[in-house]
């Protein structure tokens, strides 16, 4: 259920960071960059992808400051087309150390934080604040971007983490 004020905003987004980060800070270089034979996913690759959707927010939002027509998700694609859109996404990080990713995201994520914090809920919850927002609020966007990341997030890593603790 999505949050519905700026308090309620702000505790669902800690509160699942703080899940995520403790996972994060068990993470050895090694297990980050595991990829199940199956899997073109490693955890590396999960967290620079919830840094990058941080990131993106951020830039919708401040286009939409600037009165300029924003395509989201991204321009050339669709939401239809995310997978395409985020396996550029990973694409893109992969030079990076897990320590730079971890770095990117944990800084997205206290930009966001700080973002929220200084918001209050008529700019969170007003409806079509921006076109680019469509039905959905800022609130909802970030909410989207940030701890319903977090919460995939952790699910995803645990099940990575749990199969890595498997034997052979």
């Amino acid at each position: 259920m999505p949050a519905k004020n700026k308090i309620d905003l702000i505790a669902v987004t800690e509160t699942e960071f703080a899940k995520l980060d403790l996972l994060l800070d068990s993470i050895c270089d090694a297990q980050a960059l595991y990829l199940e034979p199956d899997d073109q996913q490693s955890i590396k690759d999960t967290i620079a992808h919830r840094a990058h959707w941080l990131d993106l927010f951020f830039v919708w939002y401040e286009a939409g400051l600037a009165g300029e027509d924003i395509q989201t998700p991204a321009p050339g694609y669709k939401w239809n087309q995310l997978k395409a859109y985020n396996a550029g996404v990973i694409e893109a990080s992969r030079s990076q150390s897990w320590q730079d990713i971890l770095a990117d995201f944990r800084a997205g994520h206290d930009k966001l934080l700080s973002f929220l914090q200084a918001s209050d809920d008529q700019m969170l919850y007003t409806a079509k604040l921006y076109p680019w927002m469509r039905n959905w609020t800022l609130g909802r966007w970030a909410e989207a971007n940030g701890a319903s990341h977090y919460r995939s997030a952790s699910k995803y890593i645990k099940k990575v983490l749990k199969h890595q603790a498997q034997p052979s």
